[in-house]
């Protein structure tokens, strides 16, 4: 593997190259707190999704639809590394099990805290906890704010990136596909 210098060095490089003073005053101390930022904003890559469950499923006897709702995201768009923010709404009906509802917020961090898709992000969480749950169904729709769209490129300001992702009886039957929509609005 190649050599790759440490990031405070590189970020102290792109200061240079934008036509800054990384020594000047408000600058000291800015390549170290990239460093940490970046650290945080891409510690999903260090998690493993058994860790976060950590045997929290719980048997059931109900097929009554779980959601959690209103989930705050936010991610670093992989084409940019600009931030992207929203929110995640999860639902599923279980067939065996239920998961700690804490689990699930969990789990959107873990996925939105690498550098990120949110096409992808969406499936990543279904994926997950279809397998983890292996429910009789389960959707996941996220609703976010690009920076990149709204800093840069097109800049629109109020523009909502919306996804789904949806599975079994999601898939299959509109009234239920229905009937989590309603709930989430």
């Amino acid at each position: 593997m190649a050599y790759c210098p440490p990031m405070e060095s590189l970020i102290e490089q792109l200061l240079k190259a934008i036509g800054e003073d990384p020594k000047r005053p408000g600058l000291r101390g800015t390549p170290r707190r990239v460093e940490e930022g970046y650290e945080f904003l891409t510690s999903g890559y260090d998690q493993k999704i058994d860790d976060i469950v950590n045997k929290a499923l719980m048997p059931v006897d109900t097929d009554g639809m779980v959601i959690v709702k209103d989930i705050e995201m936010y991610s670093l768009c992989e084409h940019h590394l600009l931030p992207f923010f929203g929110k995640v709404h999860v639902g599923y009906i279980p067939k065996k099990h239920v998961i700690g509802l804490s689990k699930i917020p969990r789990i959107v961090d873990m996925f939105s805290r690498r550098l990120q898709v949110q096409e992808r992000l969406g499936q990543q969480i279904c994926d997950a906890l279809e397998g983890i749950l292996k429910p009789k169904g389960i959707a996941v729709v996220i609703e976010a704010s690009h920076l990149c769209m709204m800093m840069r490129g097109v800049q629109k300001q109020h523009s909502t990136a919306v996804t789904s992702c949806v599975k079994g009886l999601f898939k299959k039957d509109p009234k239920t596909r229905e009937e989590f929509m309603q709930l989430i609005r």
